[in-house]
């Protein structure tokens, strides 16, 4: 009876590991499709071996159907990626603040001409105004971002930004349940987030994942897809040497 029992235990274990193997197989197909879809323009597509979208967003677990909003997404790389990933019955906001829009309106534009991407809006509103947003979402992804809220530099358009606030406004429009995805240049551990932010446009993780739990996001795990153990964590990440090969965090996070 009691082997019989183990037995049975047993086979509803190896079940669910297929079941999540299963899962995590077809996700990742999907993930792929969407990155293959030819009306990608090719800039991109050039730059998808560097940053790995479809390993980042398999193990984001970003799927069909889900609402994203991709902060401080800049131009839209990955808010074009995930258009196609959610498709019709997702929808994508692609939000920047006015410093970044004003950075890459023309960027935006071009990709968002003639309602090529159906399921995308715009937001461009300040970071203390996102959560007057009454739209929720199933995810959100922030990527290579996260340092620009550390530092200030109002001389060339970067406004101080009140850390906490910005942070619990982005759980505010995340759904129970719903994923946050971050990826960021990593700085050496213990650094100033001010400091290397603006000189370095980099971050020790462990300040994100520490402000990120502190409101009230669980922290799923990293991924080390995007290391680089031959970054110096030390220099500009706008070093053609280092121009998207930078040792990054991948963080997972949960509300």
């Amino acid at each position: 009876m009691t082997r019989s029992i183990t037995l049975s235990i047993l086979f509803v274990f190896l079940a669910a590991c297929q079941t999540t193997t299963t899962d995590t197989e077809l996700l990742r197909s999907q993930v792929q499709t969407a990155v293959d879809n030819n009306a990608r323009p090719e800039p991109d597509q050039k730059l998808d071996p560097l940053r790995k979208p479809v390993d980042v967003l398999t193990f984001l677990e970003i799927q069909p159907g889900m609402k994203v909003i991709d902060i401080f997404g800049g131009g839209g790389y990955y808010t074009e990626i995930v258009s196609h990933l959610v498709g019709d019955t997702g929808s994508v906001t692609l939000y920047n603040n006015n410093p970044w829009d004003s950075f890459v309106k023309t960027e935006v534009a071009v990709r968002l001409d003639g309602n090529r991407l159906p399921n995308v809006n715009s937001l461009i509103v300040e970071p203390e105004k996102l959560g007057e947003n009454t739209e929720n979402f199933d995810a959100a992804i922030f990527f290579l971002g996260m340092h620009d809220v550390y530092h200030e530099d109002p001389a060339n358009g970067w406004p101080a930004i009140d850390i906490k606030f910005f942070l619990a406004n982005i759980h505010k429009r995340l759904n129970t349940g719903g994923i946050l995805g971050i990826i960021d240049h990593n700085a050496e551990a213990g650094s100033d987030p001010g400091v290397v932010g603006k000189s370095l446009h980099r971050i020790d993780p462990q300040i994100i994942i520490d402000d990120l739990t502190a409101s009230g996001f669980i922290y799923e795990g990293e991924s080390s897809i995007l290391r680089n153990p031959e970054d110096p964590l030390t220099e500009s990440v706008f070093k053609p040497e280092l121009r998207y090969k930078t040792d990054r965090s991948v963080l997972k996070f949960r509300k």
